[in-house]
């Protein structure tokens, strides 16, 4: 799940540099966007040939064989299960978390920093570059570690990082930040998603799955709008406070998570 996740700040990474080639080879932006679309036309190829191995798998013949069929649960059914409520409050806060630094690190480092576009755009841009490494690396120690040691060491990787940009340590303190709060982010988003059958049966972990994406994208979308609405009142210095705030909230309602699923 780490690795899997991993790819994803590849993808990240790797679709500016493609744009940017196609740029500056004069090919035209449409170009770029004809690439990617190219290699999307293959995975979907890839991914259709790959559909008979799926159906190898002991697990999912045995099912098969069983006659069990999965059973599709309302969203208020699934809302009402037994720690839902905190871990979707623990998802929205996380990918809050995480959006709202993604989009406003450049802007805090040059508006409240003062530090120099270019080397704000360079260090945000670096954040990608921590949770892709961090998940690399995790993607080797997961096996060795429960899921919510993974979150717990995550969090208080975040918080350090937090931290970093809170006190008057200088810049340089700021940009390493951001860097140690991607590092943090790694291990959350993939654990989270990996214990989701621990926590809540294999039964309901599609269920549960789909509601907690459903919460993530809820705060990749509403929190970073808000907070350019409080910085434009109060100025991008905020953000490690929001930041904080987020935090504090994603680890008190995991905390209770862990106690509601240690109860049942």
């Amino acid at each position: 799940m780490s690795w899997l996740h991993c790819m994803w700040g590849v993808g990240a990474a790797v679709g500016p540099y493609i744009m940017g080639y196609a740029l500056t080879g004069n090919c035209g932006w449409p170009a770029g966007y004809r690439w990617v679309g190219l290699i999307q036309i293959a995975l979907t190829a890839i991914l259709l040939l790959s559909l008979p191995l799926w159906k190898k798998r002991p697990d999912a013949q045995a099912a098969s064989s069983s006659g069990e069929k999965p059973h599709a649960m309302p969203v208020r059914e699934v809302v009402a299960i037994r720690g839902a409520k905190a871990i979707m409050i623990t998802f929205f806060c996380y990918c809050a978390m995480e959006s709202t630094a993604m989009l406003w690190a450049s802007s805090y480092l040059a508006l409240h920093r003062s530090i120099d576009a270019q080397t704000a755009a360079r260090f945000a841009s670096l954040f990608f570059v921590g949770i892709t490494a961090g998940r690399g690396v995790c993607g080797f120690i997961a096996t060795k570690f429960k899921d919510e040691t993974m979150i717990r060491a995550g969090q208080c990787i975040i918080l350090f990082g937090i931290l970093c940009m809170l006190l008057p340590l200088g810049d340089i303190a700021a940009l390493a930040g951001l860097v140690i709060i991607g590092l943090g982010c790694a291990p959350v988003y993939p654990c989270i998603i990996h214990s989701t059958p621990a926590h809540f049966g294999e039964d309901k972990s599609q269920a549960m799955i789909g509601v907690q994406m459903a919460s993530a994208y809820t705060g990749s979308c509403l929190m970073p709008p808000v907070f350019g609405f409080l910085a434009e009142q109060f100025g991008t210095g905020l953000l490690p406070w929001f930041l904080l705030m987020l935090v504090v909230l994603m680890v008190f309602m995991h905390e209770k998570l862990l106690k509601i699923v240690s109860h049942k």
